[in-house]
């Protein structure tokens, strides 16, 4: 016998009250999609790591808690970069591998070091984009982890935040530099 109180398993944490979480049909689909695509052959895959970095779900009252998908989102992203790795480094071997790698960072370093205020397009005159100030912290941050090799985690650039300004820097373009952080991080781990 069932009735509204019961609860379901489900896969992750729900979120209550006014809070919104991601949908949960569409987070239990991309799961089942990756799990396909890891199990097919390296290389016949229709996913990879890039495409779970940037999934978006849409945000619904009683979805599944942001934090705890994005937390297991990341642990598939770091499975896929792996195997891509193994993949890449069996096929073209280390040295091409290792080429392609040290040219996305370089690029990523080449747009971290323009100066302050500078790194990234701003917003228009009525738009909020991401602090400069708190932007340009972050990204001499990972400056000096490319360049000196300063810590950081991989974990640590996925969870970074800004908070929004008036004429503050494009999100989509602070967004990008950041995924191609973590795919380089990935790249030699």
């Amino acid at each position: 016998m069932t009735d509204e109180t019961t609860t379901e398993a489900t896969p992750f944490p729900r979120t209550s009250g006014r809070r919104k979480g991601y949908r949960p049909e569409d987070v239990d689909d991309f799961l089942a999609r990756a799990r396909a695509a890891f199990e097919a052959s390296p290389g016949d895959e229709e996913l990879d790591a890039e495409a779970v970095r940037t999934v978006a779900f849409p945000l619904v009252r009683r979805g599944y808690q942001i934090a705890a998908v994005d937390a297991a989102l990341g642990r598939i992203e770091d499975a896929f970069a792996a195997r891509e790795r193994e993949y890449a480094l069996s096929r073209a071997g280390a040295r091409s591998w290792v080429g392609q790698s040290r040219k996305l960072a370089q690029e990523v370093l080449d747009r971290l070091t323009r100066p302050e205020g500078k790194r990234f397009r701003r917003v228009g005159m009525l738009r909020f984009g991401y602090r400069i100030d708190e932007v340009d912290l972050v990204a001499d941050k990972i400056a000096r982890f490319l360049e000196e090799g300063e810590p950081v985690t991989v974990e640590q650039v996925r969870s970074v935040a800004f908070r929004m300004q008036r004429r503050g820097y494009s999100e989509t373009q602070v967004d990008a530099v950041l995924d191609a952080v973590v795919k380089v991080m990935l790249a030699v781990v």
